[in-house]
């Protein structure tokens, strides 16, 4: 997932509000959920090999699905 110090704005580039927001189950789900966006854009490969929440599976299937739809309306 990515990472971010201080400042909380730099160049432009803004902390996402759930990092400063201080909820830790919040932020893991958050780091989770960049881990597996990363992966699926980088090696997605590796998806099949780790074992998914449903709530994950169904999140991934629709990143997918977004991403497809993105794909053949260019």
């Amino acid at each position: 997932h990515p990472h971010y110090t201080r400042p909380a704005v730099f160049r432009d580039m803004e902390v996402p509000d759930v990092l400063l927001s201080g909820h830790h189950a919040n932020v893991a789900a958050w780091r989770r959920e960049q881990s597996l966006l990363r992966t699926l854009q980088r090696r997605p490969e590796l998806l099949e090999q780790v074992e998914l929440s449903k709530k994950e599976r169904e999140w991934l299937r629709r990143l997918m699905a977004d991403r497809e739809t993105g794909k053949a309306q260019k």
